[in-house]
């Protein structure tokens, strides 16, 4: 059935834009580039959130893009499930893991090719160079990283801008329940408003105090580690305001608000803080998963200068600037102070990949 479909590229029509994938095993004998046990635990985190059933999250739980290719929710499951059985196989026996040789992979996995979807870049393209020159075949790879930040329990003219636990009014409210409350006070927070008046004491509790720049890397990461007094707190975002991210203008000129909660780890994607996916840097890929589906295996193709490998990684995370966008990947790079030292650490990595999505074969599991 899989073979027979895919005899030739396929288009799928939505009602926002057109995309195409193919068939296509890899043809380039290029190494895998992978830290396994990483991938696994990735892996693992978003087959959990996956197998609590698509009626706990249709929004995503899915694969409405790749249906037409018997692509479903559970081949996707059996896919991260796969990865995992054979990490830990090739630990008991101490051997090299099998999913960084190409060979393997192409015995193992069915390969579907995704092209990007150019006519939607071009929309958004204006005074952005890297968008005016998207190959017709790669996809746009921008690089996310955790913000790392130093802060304080109160305000002071350095950190004068406080994230705020979600209100009193809704921290006893499932998400579904607070979304059916329109008079509730995050539904009409705007975060211009919130950066020149703040909250008052009773409405929502500030959980640190940071300086502008950091906050503006907080919401737009979704992430951020604190370090208060020589002590470190991981903090991630809750519940937004529902206002959309726009991407025609700056990130700080946003209305876009998110609350926070203090968290664990490193937080992926999750309707609500109560569960969310943990990842990993150089195994997660934040994109359109509304459309994709979460979860997906992606290989994708990295060409330095003079030099060009594989890497896996999981479509794990999301974000506002991923609404009908099925042009770009966001790669979670690892953990920086700030875009300075984010940029000297990943100058290397290359603004356009190839990307194929990875389903182990039905024969495999």
């Amino acid at each position: 059935m899989f073979k027979t479909l895919l005899t030739a590229a396929l288009v799928i029509p939505f009602s926002c834009f057109s995309l195409s994938f193919s068939p296509e095993i890899p043809t380039q004998a290029l190494p895998i580039n992978t830290n396994t046990d990483d991938l696994c635990q990735v892996a693992s985190s978003t087959r959990a959130y996956l197998n609590k059933g698509q009626q706990y999250d249709p929004a995503v739980i899915h694969t409405q893009a790749l249906s037409h290719l018997n692509i479903n929710p559970k081949r996707v499951s059996e896919t991260l499930a796969f990865i995992c059985h054979v990490t830990q196989q090739d630990k008991l026996h101490n051997r090299p893991s099998r999913l960084q040789s190409i060979d393997f992979i192409k015995q193992h996995f069915e390969f579907i090719r995704w092209q990007p979807d150019t006519a939607n870049a071009r929309q958004f393209s204006e005074r952005k160079p890297l968008l005016q020159h998207l190959p017709d075949t790669q996809l746009l790879m921008t690089k996310y990283y955790v913000h790392l930040a130093d802060g304080q329990a109160s305000p002071s003219a350095q950190y004068p801008h406080a994230l705020y636990a979600l209100p009193y009014e809704e921290m006893n409210l499932s998400l579904e329940e607070a979304n059916s409350q329109p008079d509730l006070v995050r539904h009409h927070t705007k975060k211009q408003t919130v950066l020149q008046q703040g909250l008052s004491a009773d409405i929502a509790k500030p959980l640190v105090y940071l300086s502008r720049k950091d906050l503006e890397s907080s919401l737009l990461q979704g992430t951020v580690v604190v370090e208060v007094d020589q002590q470190q707190s991981v903090f991630n975002v809750h519940r937004n305001n529902g206002i959309a991210y726009n991407r025609n203008i700056k990130p700080e000129q946003q209305e876009r608000y998110w609350f926070f909660k203090q968290v664990d780890g490193i937080l992926g994607y999750g309707k609500d803080a109560d569960y969310k996916i943990t990842v990993k840097p150089e195994v997660t890929f934040a994109g359109d998963i509304k459309h994709l589906g979460l979860g997906h295996l992606l290989l994708s193709q990295f060409n330095f200068n003079g030099h060009q490998e594989y890497r896996l990684a999981v479509l794990a995370d999301t974000g506002g600037a991923f609404d009908d966008n099925l042009y770009q990947l966001d790669y979670l790079a690892g953990s920086y102070h700030g875009f300075a030292e984010y940029a000297k650490a990943n100058r290397h990595l290359p603004d356009y990949i190839n990307v194929w999505f990875m389903v182990v074969k039905q024969a495999e599991h």
